[in-house]
């Protein structure tokens, strides 16, 4: 588990494997209602397979996000990871980089 304050605006996650992925991304939705300034990044890289629970809990922390005007970008996905993502149509739901250090970038020449 890895949830770092990258910034003053931009929390970096490198998503746990299952099972432990689904509390992580708990904790990290419960940073991010109580603190409605920052953006988030979710780092892939360990990760070789999403369950839908934690399918959801993504979902719900981007609802999160995009009600308080901020961004969330997945970075270092795997094909493997993008298929689920593309087989159940939320692949235009997210935003997608090749690494994290491009999101990061991303995020804040956003900014």
């Amino acid at each position: 588990m890895g949830i770092q304050n990258w910034s003053e605006d931009v929390i970096l996650i490198n998503l746990a494997t299952e099972p432990d992925m689904g509390d992580e991304l708990q904790t990290v939705i419960d940073l991010v209602a109580e603190n409605t300034t920052q953006d988030v990044v979710v780092d892939f890289v360990d990760t070789d397979i999403i369950t839908s629970s934690s399918i959801a809990k993504l979902l719900k922390l981007r609802k999160v996000l995009h009600d308080n005007g901020r961004t969330l970008v997945f970075s270092s996905v795997t094909p493997k990871t993008r298929s689920i993502f593309n087989v159940t149509g939320l692949e235009s739901v997210f935003d997608f980089m090749d690494d994290q250090f491009i999101a990061l970038a991303s995020l804040q020449l956003a900014n």
